[in-house]
């Protein structure tokens, strides 16, 4: 898609917390498709091909993790980035495997750490600066607007 910078798909089963993600990256200028569960995400993953998929842990039908772990067996999904924005932020212990994401950011959240979160992932920087990103790379919660 000519002119697109990023595509996002967000799944969260929180209406709120979806709406919340796309509007922090939509004002970023990323566009966002939703999907309000795994098994959701699944059906739409293949039409919206994103450049990132975030996902929530605990929702009804198919957890993040379980979708994550879909994305990353199917040919034609498992290049894309994967990360998971969720409140459960404990998994290790499960078979001892590590979960098949490229990130995780805890909820609640920064908004300027999911937006850093996704430039990262989308190889998408912020201006060119490099990357290693402490202190000095701190964004204030309301942006300017760069349009």
């Amino acid at each position: 898609m000519p002119g697109t910078s990023g595509r996002v798909l967000v799944v969260d089963d929180d209406k709120v917390i979806r709406q919340l993600i796309k509007v922090n990256l939509e004002l970023e200028g990323f566009e966002v498709v939703t999907a309000a569960d795994g098994a959701e995400c699944l059906d739409v993953v293949h039409g919206v091909r994103p450049d990132l998929v975030t996902l929530d842990v605990a929702m009804p039908r198919l957890d993040g993790l379980r979708t994550a772990e879909r994305l990353r067996s199917d040919p034609r999904t498992r290049h894309i980035p994967v990360a998971i924005v969720s409140g459960h932020t404990q998994f290790d212990g499960e078979d001892g495997k590590e979960p098949p994401v490229d990130a995780l950011l805890a909820k609640p959240f920064e908004p300027s750490e999911l937006v850093r979160m996704v430039r990262q992932l989308t190889g998408r920087s912020g201006g060119g600066e490099s990357r290693a990103g402490d202190a000095d790379e701190q964004e204030p919660a309301g942006w300017p607007a760069h349009h």
